[in-house]
């Protein structure tokens, strides 16, 4: 199965004054980023509050953005703390045609390693789909260790790659050079905008990247310079991009952060979370805004 590489956007889910999903808003941003020229939009992510959707509405959110993308590829999220309700949800976004899934590990009980590999390797198994793993320990309490990444791609051709949310140099670089020597088709993907140029030079395929949803076009140059050899505008972009990275500073998490971010650039996103996130403060939305004024970010840009 082919794997993934370039940028991935973990898109917003939008919402309604009565906190209902808004698909039109949703629509816009998949055609937003679509246009842009994103390799893949990942929907029912962290950034898109899956923990705060009910199954009937995570599935709207998948036809919705299959009817609306057309160049890029469209995955969902199928988190989970119960082995076969991943499977079940696995099943039915793949009979509506997505072209791949991303599974984390459980957020609730600390897994022995042989219990996590269980656990994706039981959910590898029972789908037919490609499948990146996705390690983001500071959100679920479990690390996976590589060689449990190194068991499943030995294991299973489905499980295609890794997206990794984890500020260590020396473990992405552990994970793509043991990973990859045995599965050179394995991607390898950052889950950090700041992480990104480097990532690319230990010898990765990208990210899924927050604020891809905020300036995609940044993201975009610095791999595309950097396939194209040219170093010096891969330095330059990402240079721009750590700095945009500041917005994380001033709020209070990712899909706050970036629906602040859309809102004030003139997105037709509202910076409605549900609880028990709430919107940003106004001194938060300030300092976003100096961020992106001192950029130059827009909804044009």
């Amino acid at each position: 199965m082919k794997g993934f590489s370039g940028v991935i956007v973990p898109t917003v889910t939008p919402f309604s004054e009565d906190l209902s999903v808004d698909l039109e808003a949703l629509r816009w941003l998949i055609s937003f980023l679509d246009e842009r020229g994103v390799d893949g939009i990942f929907v029912n992510s962290t950034t898109g509050e899956f923990v705060h959707l009910r199954r009937e509405e995570a599935l709207e959110i998948v036809r919705a953005s299959l009817d609306t993308a057309e160049g890029a590829k469209v995955i969902s999220g199928i988190g989970s703390n119960y082995t076969d309700e991943v499977i079940s949800l696995g099943r039915e976004v793949g009979d509506l045609g997505v072209d791949g899934v991303v599974v984390m590990p459980p957020y609730f009980f600390k897994l022995r390693d042989d219990w996590l590999f269980h656990h994706l390797g039981r959910i590898a198994n029972s789908l037919d789909l490609p499948i990146i793993i996705y390690n983001v320990p500071s959100l679920t309490g479990n690390d996976i260790p590589v060689s449990v990444y190194l068991r499943l791609a030995e294991e299973f051709s489905n499980v295609v790659g890794a997206k990794v949310t984890k500020d260590s140099i020396s473990y992405m670089r552990n994970l793509i050079v043991r990973v990859k020597s045995v599965r050179p088709d394995f991607t390898v993907l950052t889950g950090m905008d700041d992480h990104l140029l480097n990532t690319l030079a230990l010898g990765g395929d990208g990210g899924i990247m927050a604020l891809a949803n905020v300036a995609p076009r940044i993201h975009l140059s610095i791999t595309r310079a950097w396939a194209e050899g040219d170093l010096m505008t891969a330095v330059k972009e990402f240079r721009r991009l750590a700095s945009l990275a500041r917005i994380y500073d001033h709020a209070s998490s990712f899909p706050t952060a970036i629906k602040t971010a859309l809102s004030i650039m003139g997105a037709p996103i509202k910076e409605i979370c549900r609880p028990p996130l709430m919107a940003e403060s106004a001194e938060a939305r300030t300092r976003i805004r100096e961020v992106l004024e001192e950029l130059g970010i827009s909804i044009d840009s």
